[in-house]
């Protein structure tokens, strides 16, 4: 199991209702189905993925997020999740207003290009850099909104979007991230997970 769905889970109650956005092949709605109690619905674009969710027995949409939030209606889950993702879409403020109203509370996670070895890569290679969380080269690749933990908490500051927790996520281990270690956490963290609402 990944990390981020570990902490992910472990910011969801028991007993809840969670949308995950852009939910893959199920494997974090499984995790929340069996482990957690939750009711989870999934929205997810591409057709092999909706399938494997069907075949898992988990109920999906198959849909495109940045056009068919709209069909949610407010506050009609606690959680909604958004798992690495936020930085593919073109509009990426819209998206989140979308979230923010569908749940009582979201998870955002964000891959970082704040991260040390990313800033290292691009300062003395000069090129974009390719890494675990980041395995694209820059013309194949889903991202076009590059952001680090640092711009995600400006973002939320600026929107007065409240910020209940985030965590950093560095291979096996993790932190909290508070504005008095934001520095230093964008450096060493490979994953923002952001809890807002």
């Amino acid at each position: 199991m990944k990390k981020e769905f570990k902490v992910i889970a472990d910011l969801l109650s028991n007993n809840t209702r969670v949308l995950d956005v852009g939910c893959g092949d199920g494997s974090l709605m499984s995790l929340l189905v069996e482990e957690k109690n939750i009711e989870v619905r999934g929205l997810e674009l591409n057709q092999d993925n909706v399938q494997k969710c069907i075949h898992k027995g988990l109920p999906v949409i198959q849909g495109n997020a940045e056009s068919e939030l709209h069909q949610f209606p407010n506050q009609s889950f606690d959680y909604v999740v958004l798992s690495q993702t936020l930085q593919a879409f073109y509009d990426p403020d819209k998206v989140l207003k979308e979230l923010l109203r569908i749940g009582k509370s979201v998870i955002i996670s964000i891959p970082n290009f704040g991260f040390w070895k990313v800033r290292v890569k691009l300062l003395l290679f000069g090129k974009m850099p390719v890494t675990k969380t980041l395995p694209n080269t820059w013309y194949n690749t889903p991202n076009l909104h590059m952001c680090t933990i640092k711009d995600l908490f400006i973002f939320c500051d600026e929107k007065n979007i409240k910020i209940k927790k985030v965590v950093g996520v560095n291979e096996n281990k993790t932190s909290l991230i508070k504005r008095s270690n934001l520095e230093i956490k964008n450096l060493f963290s490979k994953l923002g997970i952001f809890l807002i609402g």
